[in-house]
């Protein structure tokens, strides 16, 4: 039996974070995000304005979702929200490539999410922890302790419900 294609947990996936139709609240936030952290980075003036604006801009996303991605928190390429509801992601918060984020989810303080994590709706994950690559953690659960790599967790607190696949 031929084992499925995994999405790559080092590789990002830019296409996933593409604008695919005019109200497209999820990438729209994560683009003024992005931009705001360019034009910081360039710097100068022109930085400067340009970065006044996309504040506004994701301000106006993060009303319109409802929700909290902030603006200097460390995202790597191929973020997906496919419901941006209600997430709330801290400052200090690190997420990896080509992870998955649904609707009502709080990362907590010092939280890192490897490559590759999908996130269920309401999951809360209260920091200082860290998700290993391929994880997944189930719909409303409640992590407090660092994840293995491969695993899915559920539950509050949340518990390993499935052990890593073998290669």
């Amino acid at each position: 039996m031929d084992k499925p294609d995994l999405i790559s947990a080092t590789a990002p996936d830019w296409s996933r974070e593409a604008i695919r139709q005019f109200w497209d609240p999820g990438p729209k936030l994560l683009r003024a995000v992005r931009r705001y952290q360019n034009a910081r980075k360039m710097g100068g003036f022109w930085g400067w304005m340009a970065s006044k604006f996309w504040v506004l801009n994701h301000r106006w996303w993060s009303v319109v979702c409802q929700s909290e991605l902030h603006l200097n928190c460390q995202i790597s390429g191929g973020l997906l929200l496919p419901h941006p509801t209600g997430v709330i992601i801290h400052p200090e918060a690190e997420i990896g490539p080509n992870c998955l984020i649904f609707q009502q989810v709080t990362l907590a303080g010092a939280v890192t999410l490897k490559g590759h994590v999908d996130v269920g709706a309401g999951a809360k994950l209260i920091g200082p922890l860290t998700v290993g690559e391929h994880a997944v953690i189930g719909a409303n659960a409640v992590v407090t302790k660092d994840v293995p790599a491969g695993v899915t967790v559920a539950g509050s607190p949340a518990r390993i419900i499935s052990p890593p696949q073998p290669d």
